[in-house]
């Protein structure tokens, strides 16, 4: 059975682990590039922030989720 990843800044993927989600932190481009070169084999879908996403570019395996950006609240 495959596993969902979490990738990404500390303060927005550490929450997911409450729901079983492998959780990397990574909080610059070069953290992110190194967690994704060494994601357990198991992990079928990546969740990425955006900051993650950015740092990895457009060629992405397995599947990847992007998530939105924050946006301030009036």
């Amino acid at each position: 059975m495959g596993r969902i990843a979490v990738l990404g800044e500390s303060a927005r993927v550490l929450d997911f682990g409450l729901a079983g989600a492998v959780v990397v932190p990574a909080d610059t481009p070069e953290a992110v590039r190194l967690a994704w070169a060494t994601l357990p084999s198991e992990v079928l879908v990546v969740i990425l922030t955006p900051m993650a996403a950015r740092a990895l570019g457009p060629v992405r395996n397995p599947l990847t989720v992007v998530m939105a950006e924050r946006t301030s609240r009036p």
